[in-house]
């Protein structure tokens, strides 16, 4: 028998992956990943060597930063 993943809508998660992000924004990946290099980023979480976004700063980022 196989168990159901409990999954957590993007919207409600603390930190997302970078496709998590992607898909949430619409920003594409290499975008994302460009800001995830620049120094002191306020959106980058290390976990080991992954990278997470935090979303609650990488929203704040995105409404102040980029131009729509």
């Amino acid at each position: 028998m196989s168990e159901a993943k409990n999954t957590v809508p993007i919207h409600l998660k603390v930190t997302l992956s970078i496709k998590e992000a992607n898909q949430l924004t619409g920003i594409g990946i290499n975008s994302i990943e460009d800001r995830l290099r620049e120094p002191n980023c306020p959106f980058v979480l290390f976990v080991g060597t992954k990278k997470m976004i935090k979303r609650k700063e990488f929203e704040e980022y995105i409404s102040k930063t980029l131009i729509f």
